[in-house]
Order: C-alpha cells, then sequence, then structure tokens
C-alpha cells in the first residue's frame, strides 16, 4: 500500500519520466525523417509513406528511450529533493534511500516488462514490415515507379512522361504515353490530364486521360490515324513484382523465442548459432540493466551540499549512452564468433552494476559520501575559470 511520500514520489517521477521518453522518442525520429523525407523523395513515393516508416521504426527507438526516460526520471525527481531539503527531511523522519527507491523499482519493473516486450516481439515485425515498405518503393509496388518529369519504362512495350502530379498521384497532368507491340503496331497518346484507376485484375490498371490527342500507326496505315477524345481509357500491364522475402533475414527480425530456437538448433551453422546467442544476449543485458537504473540515478542526482550543478543529469546520459554502445560492440564481436556472446554481453554488464552498487553504497551508506564529488568540485573550478576568461577577455576590448 502506498503511503503519502510513495504517491509524493510518484508525481515527481511521472512528468520527467515520460517528458523524457517522449522527447528522447522525438529526437531520434527527427533526426531519421530528413533521410526518409529525401528516400522517399528519390523513389518518387508517396508523403504518406513516410509516416508509415516512422511508425515500423518507433519501438526500435523506443528500446533506448525507455531506459533513458526512466533514468532522467528517477534522477530528477531525486535531484528536487536533494536541492530543496526535502530529502533531509525524508531521512531525519527514518525514511532510508532504499525506502525510497520503492516507487521508483515500481516504474522500473513495470517499463522493463514494456521494453522487453518491444524489443523481444514487437520489434522484429516492425522492422520486418519497415524493410519490406523499402522493397516496395524501390521495386514500385507502392505505385512510385512513375517518376514526374522523366520517362519512365513499364515493361518494353509502354514509355510514359508525366509533368506534374498532384494528391499524391491522383491528379496527373501533361501526359505523354507511347505503346508498341511486336507487329509493329504504335500507339502515341498525348493528355491534359489523368488518373490511375484500379480494375478487377490486380495486374492491370487503367488511365483514364481527359482532353488529348491519339496516333494510332501500323504498317497497313498509309497515314497515322489521329483522333482528338475528351476522355479515353487506356489500359496498362502492371510489371511483374517478385515478392518480398519472409521474415528472419538477419537476427534483428526475429523474436526471442525464434532466436533461442536458431541458438540451440544442432543443425544450425556455428556463425548462425554465434548471431543469435548475441543478440539474444544483447537484448536481454539492456532490459536487465534497467534493474540498476535507479541506483546510478540516485548516485548521479545528489549534488555536494551547497552545489546547484547539473553534472550529475549530463554524466547520466553520458553513462547510459555508453554502457549501449559497449552492448552494440559486445554483440557485434559475439556475432564473430571471437567472443563467447554470454561473456561478450553479461561481462561489461557486471561490469557496469559493481561501479553502480559502489556508487550507490557511497552515496546512501558512507557519510558524505559524493561518488562525482571530486567530478563537481572539478566541474565547478572549470566554470569558476571560464568566467574569469570571459570577463577578462570583455574588459580588453576596445571602446
Amino acid at each position: 500500500m502506498l503511503n503519502a511520500a510513495d504517491r509524493y514520489m510518484a508525481r515527481l517521477i511521472a512528468v520527467p519520466l515520460f517528458s523524457s521518453l517522449a522527447i528522447s522518442a522525438m529526437l531520434l525520429v527527427l533526426d531519421r525523417m530528413r533521410r526518409l523525407f529525401d528516400f522517399v523523395a528519390t523513389e518518387g513515393g508517396p508523403v504518406s509513406v513516410v509516416w508509415r516508416m516512422l511508425a515500423n521504426l518507433l519501438p526500435e527507438y523506443l528500446g533506448l528511450g525507455i531506459p533513458i526516460g526512466l533514468m532522467l526520471g528517477i534522477l530528477l525527481a531525486f535531484r528536487k529533493l536533494a536541492t530543496s531539503s526535502e530529502l533531509d527531511i525524508f531521512r531525519a523522519v527514518g525514511m532510508s534511500y532504499t525506502r525510497l527507491l520503492r516507487v521508483p523499482y515500481m516504474f522500473a519493473l513495470g517499463l522493463a516488462v514494456v521494453n522487453l516486450g518491444i524489443v523481444g516481439f514487437l520489434q522484429p515485425y516492425s522492422r520486418y514490415a519497415y524493410e519490406r515498405l523499402r522493397f516496395e518503393l524501390r521495386s514500385g509496388a507502392l505505385g512510385a515507379s512513375i517518376k514526374v518529369g522523366e520517362f519512365n519504362n513499364l515493361g518494353k512495350d509502354l514509355t510514359i512522361r508525366i509533368e506534374r502530379s498532384a494528391e499524391e498521384g491522383r491528379r496527373l497532368s501533361g501526359i505523354f504515353a507511347r505503346m508498341s507491340n511486336q507487329r509493329n503496331q504504335s500507339l502515341a497518346v498525348t493528355a491534359a490530364g489523368g488518373q490511375f484507376l484500379a480494375t478487377d485484375d490486380p495486374d492491370v490498371i487503367i488511365l483514364r486521360l481527359t482532353d488529348g490527342v491519339l496516333i494510332h500507326n501500323a504498317p497497313g496505315y498509309r497515314t497515322p490515324r489521329v483522333l482528338s477524345f475528351s476522355s479515353h481509357d487506356l489500359p496498362i500491364d502492371l510489371p511483374k513484382i517478385e515478392n518480398f522475402r519472409t521474415r528472419g533475414d538477419g537476427n534483428v527480425e526475429l523474436s526471442l523465442p525464434e532466436l533461442v530456437r536458431v541458438g540451440a538448433a544442432p543443425q544450425s551453422e556455428p556463425l548462425k548459432r554465434a548471431q543469435a546467442w548475441s543478440n539474444f544476449n544483447f537484448r536481454v543485458v539492456e532490459v536487465a540493466m534497467m534493474f540498476l537504473l535507479p541506483l546510478a540515478a540516485v548516485a548521479f542526482a545528489i549534488p555536494p551540499k551547497r552545489s546547484t550543478s547539473a553534472l550529475g543529469v549530463f554524466l547520466s546520459i553520458v553513462f547510459i549512452v555508453t554502457y549501449h554502445k559497449i552492448n552494440q560492440y559486445a554483440e557485434s564481436v559475439g556475432a564473430l564468433g571471437r567472443v563467447d556472446p554470454f561473456l561478450a554481453l553479461w561481462g561489461p554488464f557486471l561490469l557496469f552494476a559493481g561501479l553502480i552498487g559502489w556508487m550507490y553504497y557511497q552515496t546512501a551508506y558512507v557519510p558524505g559520501g559524493q561518488p562525482i564529488g571530486a567530478l563537481e568540485r572539478q566541474f565547478a573550478k572549470l566554470i569558476s575559470l571560464s568566467k574569469r576568461l570571459f570577463r577578462r577577455a570583455n574588459r580588453m576590448e576596445p571602446a
């Protein structure tokens, strides 16, 4: 049962936690959005596909955004308690650091379960959907094979050019098309406007043209036949598009149970087993670290007395990103078979766990213990030196 102090702690954590999660996810999405817009524009695809691709990338970003949000949420809550002296009041009434971590660990447990579901089961399917969208854009399955302002070959018998496109391809203008067959018959069409229409046959579409001229030529004609029309339907046979591969081309597209089956299968190649176990352990240690983040957040959150430095916030972000990058490197080394995947991934975890345990012990049980106190003092000296140099530079400037 939560008491008033626990509910107060939950409110302090919730706001920065979910705010940090939303901001970190948005920053990662914005970083990829520009490249996706360039890719879709180059392939001539509709803008709407960008949002579908970003939606499929969101689970991958949440895999890193959730631990960052958890760390910052707990850290900023304890920092507020420390700088406002509320933490001293809690300690004075008998609430230890361990007791104050009850609510943070509730958040950590809930978010760890969510993150395990994302990285273990949702992310493989969303990654496969993302790669499928990329394939369909490049192959033209999304209607992106006709590029505006260029001559496009649909098969060997049809060439088409469109000057302008509006409403994501639903309104076309300035259309030229030329069709030919094996009997040396040709058909050339120009039209002011048009639109593509679906038919009952998935391999055939209709290009409905308006206000144009049709020129039909064949070996038996003395002169080509010319026809003006206000509306004309031109059937187009779609080029054959190869089917997209099945899911599982790469370990990132396999769920945790599937990775276990590949890694434990005796008929699998040794390199494939190493790759599967490396990716499996990478996902598990990323989730396991979330149970140590509340301890790390407390150690980074509490500055030395009479200090309001935010160095701990910066170091916490560096800490968690560094751990993530080390895990990525360890996964790649383990996937090559040079090091046992279990040792490659869980070795850094144990080292970081020992460091976090020492930092928390210094904060919670050593009187006056400040794991980042020395860094805080050096950081304060650096800030003071920078201010003096800045003031001296301003005084030396001519009037």
